[in-house]
């Protein structure tokens, strides 16, 4: 019951922090702050479903449509599984800059209906990714283990 709890407050989590950011959570250049939390699978197994519906979520809400409500959500459930099955690895902290960069930069570009080049996205996506993976995750991780037996 407690994983299950977990995974439900990640998801409301990532779902508050997209909207009190929502001015740089969507479009061709974001920091989406709650993207730190694409991290958490590798101390709790359960944030990949709270993840998964946390962007599901946000991403009804956002209203870009089905491309970013689908596609973005799946790349994160997949960026999540990744993260926990290689959570001793350096892939694990990759794992969703890389995948979002190449993959949600694929549809973006329609969804906004921008003149640059696929690359341009990939680059803008992935700095924005790889700044609050990096620098929001790796401390919030570092927390979590710290606190585990108490969350």
């Amino acid at each position: 019951m407690q994983r299950w709890v977990r995974g439900g407050l990640i998801a409301a989590l990532y779902v508050v922090l997209v909207f009190a950011f929502q001015f740089a959570s969507f479009g061709p250049i974001q920091f989406r702050v709650a993207e730190a939390l694409t991290l958490l699978p590798i101390v709790f197994p359960e944030a990949i479903g709270g993840i998964y519906v946390g962007v599901l979520l946000a991403n009804i809400i956002g209203g870009f449509g089905p491309w970013d409500i689908f596609g973005g959500s799946l790349i994160s459930l997949l960026a999540a599984f990744l993260t926990y099955r290689y959570r001793d690895s350096w892939i694990a902290y990759a794992s969703p800059i890389v995948l979002n960069a190449f993959l949600v930069s694929l549809y973006l570009r329609f969804v906004f209906q921008l003149p640059q080049s696929y690359w341009f996205m990939v680059l803008t996506i992935g700095i924005g990714q790889a700044v609050v993976v990096l620098g929001l995750g790796i401390p919030l991780v570092r927390w979590a283990k710290k606190n585990q037996d108490h969350l």
